[in-house]
This record gives C-alpha cells, sequence and structure tokens, in this order.
C-alpha cells in the first residue's frame, strides 16, 4: 500500500484523539478488533510505525509527527467540505434567477417559488415578470437561466418544452346573470362590455381565439395589458372577458366567478431557455415545480368547489 485512503485516515485521527483502540471504536462506531486490525495492517503496509504502545495506550511516534500534522489538516478540510455541501443543499450563497409570463406569475409562480424555498431554504430567488418580446434579450444575455411562457418563443438559440396545456375560460362579475350557467359562449360574451387585451399581442391573441373560432371579431368596451389588469377589471364590476385558467387558478377569488367555455380553447405553457446551456439543479427542481402546479390547476374541474 503506497497512499492512504480516507478511511484510513479517519482511523488514525481516532486512534490519536482517543489514545486507545476502544475508545477509537467508539468514536467510529465500529468494532475494536476492526480498527486495531485495521491500524497494523496500515503501519505493515507503509513500513512505518505510527504508534507507541505503552500500557494499552496507542502515543503518536515521534518519526510520524508530520503525518499526524497532516491527518488534523485532512480532517479539518473535509470538516469544511461537508460544510460546504450542507450550505449548497440548502441553496446557502446561491442564486436562481428565472423570469415568468405575467398570466403565471400571480399565482402558479408563487406556488412553485413556495415549493423550491421549502426544498432550498436558504436560496436566493430572482424572480422577473416579462412580456414575450424581452425573452429573448432576457436569456441570451444570461440574466436568467428559463423563462416560463404561455407561447413558444421561435427562436434557433432559445429551447421550447411544454410544460402544460390548459383552458380558456369566461370570468364574470359575482352576481352576473350569465353565472347562473354552467357554460358560457363566445356568443353570449361577445352582447356584453368585454374587456380583453390587444389581440394584436401574442397573448392578446390567444384570449381573441374562441371568439374567431365562432366567427366573431370582438369588440372590446376596455383593454388591459397583463391579465392581472384584466381580472382585476372584472372583479370591479366593468365587464366580462375570456381569460387563461393559470392566471385565475387562486382557490378564493372575492368578486370573480369562473365558467367554462361552451367553445373548447386551449392555452400552453412552455419553459424556454438557452438552447446548449446547462441548467443549474435549483433551476431544473423549479422547472419540476411549475409542472407540478401547472398540472395542479388544469386538473380542477369546479371553481365553486373547494381544492
Amino acid at each position: 500500500m503506497k497512499e492512504l485512503t480516507l478511511r484510513q485516515v479517519e482511523a488514525i485521527r481516532a486512534v490519536m484523539m482517543a489514545g486507545t483502540i476502544q475508545g477509537a471504536a467508539k468514536l467510529l462506531n465500529v468494532s475494536a478488533p476492526g480498527i486495531s486490525r485495521l491500524v497494523k495492517h496500515m503501519e505493515d503496509s507503509l513500513g512505518l510505525r505510527l504508534f507507541e504502545r505503552k500500557a494499552g495506550l496507542f502515543i503518536p511516534a515521534a518519526e510520524a509527527e508530520s503525518i499526524f500534522e497532516m491527518v488534523h489538516q485532512v480532517h479539518r478540510q473535509m470538516g469544511n467540505l461537508n460544510a460546504a455541501v450542507a450550505a449548497l443543499r440548502k441553496g446557502e450563497d446561491a442564486r436562481l434567477s428565472f423570469a415568468s409570463a405575467p398570466s403565471i406569475a400571480q399565482f402558479i409562480a408563487a406556488r412553485a417559488v413556495r415549493g423550491v424555498r421549502e426544498r432550498f431554504p436558504d436560496l436566493f430567488i430572482d424572480l422577473n415578470i416579462l412580456k414575450i418580446e424581452e425573452t429573448l434579450d432576457y436569456l441570451l444575455l444570461d440574466r436568467g437561466e428559463f423563462v416560463v411562457m404561455s407561447f413558444a418563443v421561435e427562436n434557433p438559440a432559445l429551447e421550447n418544452v411544454l410544460l402544460a396545456r390548459g383552458r380558456l375560460v369566461a370570468i364574470l362579475p359575482d352576481g352576473h346573470p350569465l353565472t347562473a350557467k354552467s357554460a358560457i359562449s363566445a356568443h353570449e360574451l361577445a352582447r356584453e362590455e368585454l374587456i380583453g387585451v390587444d389581440p394584436n399581442d401574442p397573448y392578446g391573441a390567444i384570449l381573441a381565439q374562441p371568439f374567431r373560432d365562432a366567427g366573431i371579431a370582438p369588440r372590446y368596451a376596455m383593454r388591459g395589458r397583463f391579465a392581472q389588469t384584466v381580472v382585476s377589471l372584472v372583479r370591479h364590476g366593468l365587464g366580462a372577458a375570456v381569460i387563461d385558467e393559470f392566471s385565475v387558478a387562486e382557490v378564493y377569488m372575492p368578486g370573480v366567478t369562473r365558467r367554462p367555455l361552451v367553445e373548447k380553447a386551449e392555452i400552453s405553457a412552455w419553459v424556454v431557455s438557452k438552447k446548449g446551456r446547462h441548467l443549474s439543479s435549483f433551476a431544473e427542481y423549479a422547472i419540476s415545480r411549475f409542472r407540478r402546479e401547472l398540472a395542479a390547476a388544469v386538473v380542477r374541474e369546479n371553481w365553486d368547489a373547494p381544492q
């Protein structure tokens, strides 16, 4: 044997600290004969005397003094290594930067972040809210590791992975006559004060699709840029709207009634990242939490029933 293993270094230090084979065995939670054989085997294999035996005590040999100093250093470094591993497991001194579309950020992203914090309690999380046109610079300039969007971002430098497929739903102020219906059509909504997002915006185009499929050109009484704005306007009794179910995924939403659309319309959630970039374990875990929370939102059939 020409080189010591970490197990042997651990045994040498235990004998040094305890002064006896029995004490070293107790420190390492192993049998005393095993420690005795290991020490003898090391000395025979190395051709060195590590300990002086005196009345059952094991005293470090003078000629091995330099070895024992190095053993102490190795032990300290192992302690530092284990501390660093423990810190990394909690996310200490680490950072996760990612972004989300506004429609997913309000409820789904918050739930996903909660799961990440439970797993990595000391991780610093930087969550940005982006429109589709901001995604390219955000990823290519390495401002964050990934973006969760309501649509794929077509660019050869980016990679899109489908997370979930959700539904578009109708939302109305509580007490509106249409809330008595179990499902609402685009034709019924078109006769109301309609609130939406600019249909020339990619997200707005998705929300307008049920009307186009029904042969209707939606005429909005008012428009907002983000899903949260649309929901807020509906909550204050200013009209009705079509919205993606991720934007209204909260269990309790006072002032807003959600109903399925008669016309079936989908919206997708995608995770977008820079092609060829290796994501951190924090990012991979965050994406898994997004997938889980999106799936939980999709399976919900009745918004009036407790979750």
